[in-house]
């Protein structure tokens, strides 16, 4: 066998992102339909590209953020809304409320730390290099627990797809 792998004139890893943040869109999805509640102690923490097509997020936001945003869905959400593109949530920042849309294609990682789950996607906006930035810490968890406290420090169960050629 070669080492050089041939080019694919199938998309394999645009399809594989979709479908993995189809996983997003379907749980913010029964969330949802079940009256916004979020069951046990779940919690999602999403991070997403601020300046991402679509991204709809207040200016003193975008200033603090201007690359990258997490954001935590725990205790104090509302108006949780869902569509096939992407979602839009009301949340509070030191107070101050603030609605944001944000497309799926903008996320970069999705996290549920009460069941140790996680996935990472591929930025789908080009030339967009992570800059530094603060947490999001936005009016609503309680929890000391960040996205990457996996607990056991193995992150067995974060799911990371990578599609780089061989070289």
């Amino acid at each position: 066998m070669s080492d050089d792998t041939p080019d694919s004139l199938i998309p394999y890893d645009e399809i594989v992102q979709e479908a993995l943040r189809a996983v997003v869109g379907r749980v913010l999805g029964e969330i949802e339909s079940g009256g916004g509640e979020l069951p046990g102690n779940h919690h999602f923490y999403i991070t997403f590209k601020t300046g991402a097509p679509g991204v709809s997020i207040p200016p003193h936001l975008k200033e603090r953020f201007p690359d990258e945003m997490t954001i935590v869905l725990q205790n104090k959400f509302w108006d949780l809304e869902v569509g096939e593109e992407g979602f839009s949530v009301g949340l509070s920042f030191n107070q101050i409320p603030a609605k944001l849309q944000v497309p799926f294609a903008a996320i970069t990682a999705f996290v549920d730390p009460a069941v140790d789950f996680g996935l990472q996607f591929q930025a789908t906006v080009a030339d967009m290099a992570p800059e530094a930035h603060e947490d999001a810490e936005n009016d609503g968890s309680d929890s000391s627990e960040g996205p990457d406290d996996d607990g056991d420090g193995d992150g067995s169960n974060v799911v990371t797809v990578d599609f780089g050629r061989k070289k």
